[in-house]
């Protein structure tokens, strides 16, 4: 099994988002929709954590896995994902953290090793917080705004009627993206899932 980063296995997923039936919806809930069907199609049982997040823990192929959804709000996240890393005795590179990109296009996806926030409020929340850079995250392409449009409020826009099959399915392959991570290692997510569905995309990085 490949250990990921500096010999570290990933074991914590974390889906970033918004807590809220108003937010379940939206393109920057991807990352919560993501876990929370993984949660589902494993029967892992979502709970209140010891912090203001939900929690699930069980296995897959043998595996131990944490399953995890920060309720801080977005710009809030590092405060739920450092509890959780204090709670299990984890170092950050420990966790594979699943959350829209705005510099995608819709249907993209890219696993990468570690990287700045790329505008992302919740990675950047995490990576202040944690004082690191260093922890794996797959980014969902989820598009942008138009030319002069508002990027705060495109994000918690839901997606348009005929972007709903491609949203749809790039999430579904999110999920396969972070089985593949817990049961085979970062480098074979890496290897299979960096591309954009049905066709050639982007490289790792």
């Amino acid at each position: 099994m490949d250990k990921g980063i500096i010999g570290i296995v990933v074991t914590v997923i974390v889906g970033l988002g918004n807590p809220g039936g108003e937010y379940r919806r939206t393109r920057h809930n991807a990352g919560f929709r993501v876990v929370t069907a993984l949660a589902d199609e494993l029967s892992v049982r979502m709970r209140a954590g010891g912090g203001d997040y939900l929690i699930g823990n069980g296995t897959l192929s043998g595996r131990d896995m944490s399953l995890v959804l920060p309720l801080t709000y977005m710009n809030l996240s590092g405060a739920a994902v450092a509890h959780v890393l204090e709670e299990q005795g984890e170092d950050p590179q420990a966790i594979f953290v699943v959350c829209d990109d705005v510099n995608m296009p819709l249907g993209w996806l890219r696993v990468r090793r570690r990287g700045g926030d790329g505008g992302n409020r919740g990675l950047e929340s995490i990576i202040r917080t944690l004082g690191t850079e260093e922890f794996a995250r797959l980014r969902l392409g989820i598009g942008g705004p138009a030319d002069g449009g508002d990027l705060a409020e495109f994000v918690l826009q839901e997606f348009a009627e005929y972007e709903v099959g491609v949203a749809a399915a790039m999430e579904a392959e999110a999920g396969n993206v972070a089985r593949t991570v817990i049961v085979d290692g970062l480098d074979a997510a890496m290897n299979m899932y960096n591309k954009r569905l049905g066709s050639e995309g982007p490289s790792a990085a």
